[in-house]
């Protein structure tokens, strides 16, 4: 009436028995602690409904009034069936130590990038945070669970099995097939924190170099030649790679270091019809 005829805001409440009281009347009403409330209910059972959300309130003894309650939950549409997403557990924040040896932690990641053609493919790294070492680079068109667990097959078979495997959340590495993997080997998978790249620092590092030396310098036609560069680089990366963390020696030449200086004595009892032995070194072990 105010837009349409110009008129006052006192004619305009007259002429519709209006009280100017409630025309000028601002609520006060402060739901904020009943919305935080109820978000929080809603994201712990989203499958649930007023009355359960209703009733865990009052069973902490919040004393809202149960009309007030409802309102705000139609207010926030939770009485609409909200999409469901698939909740991680809670990942615990470790710090990046260097372990003391080799196969004690391997870490693991994704690269993505596509052939001349448009076609994407996916890279796995994995590498032994002791030294660095490229342990694998596998590329492929399809990466699921039971692919993984086969590369690690591979690499297992050629030396030990790690103590832990550090991987980020994604669907290969949430997996119920790894998972299980994991527990019949006892290798523990060491989630880090959704969203913290830099929890896995040591792959992602590597990551940088293989992505400037190979994914972003090369065209490719097909996986086979991806597998070629992969294959040569990770030759070059392994012997050659000065690592500054490693004192600006490549992985395979800080690994021969470590275990010709720091190595503690191997002591050998060999055991024979007649005669017992006591060797202090692999030397020793060769001439008897």
């Amino acid at each position: 009436m105010q837009a349409t005829y110009e008129i006052s805001i006192g004619r305009a409440c007259r002429l519709t028995d209006l009280h100017r009281s409630m025309w000028y009347y601002e609520s006060r009403r402060d739901d904020s602690e009943v919305i935080d409330k109820l978000n929080e209910l809603a994201e712990k059972l989203p499958t649930r409904g007023f009355d359960e959300y209703y009733g865990r309130i009052r069973n902490e003894g919040l004393q809202w009034n149960r009309k007030r309650v409802l309102r705000v939950y139609r207010l926030m549409q939770l009485n609409l069936r909200r999409k469901r997403k698939r909740r991680l557990p809670a990942r615990i924040k470790e710090p990046l130590i260097q372990p003391a040896g080799i196969n004690h932690t391997w870490s693991m990641d994704f690269m993505s990038d596509s052939l001349v053609y448009g076609r994407r493919f996916r890279v796995l790294n994995i590498i032994d945070d002791y030294n660095r070492e490229a342990l694998a680079i596998e590329p492929d068109f399809s990466m699921p669970g039971e692919r993984v667990i086969q590369v690690l097959n591979e690499v297992i078979s050629e030396r030990e099995k790690p103590r832990e495997i550090r991987v980020d959340n994604g669907p290969e590495f949430i997996s119920k097939a790894l998972q299980k993997w994991a527990g019949e080997n006892n290798i523990k998978l060491k989630y880090i924190q959704p969203g913290s790249p830099t929890q896995n620092a040591y792959v992602e590092r590597f990551n940088r170099f293989f992505r400037e030396d190979i994914l972003d310098a090369y065209l490719f036609g097909d996986l086979t030649q991806v597998r070629e560069l992969a294959w040569d680089w990770m030759v070059d990366y392994n012997e050659m790679h000065p690592h500054k963390a490693l004192g600006g020696m490549s992985p395979l030449k800080y690994l021969k270091k470590m275990d010709v200086s720091h190595r503690p004595p191997t002591y050998c009892i060999l055991r024979s019809p007649a005669v017992t032995l006591m060797a202090k070194n692999e030397d020793d072990i060769n001439n008897i």
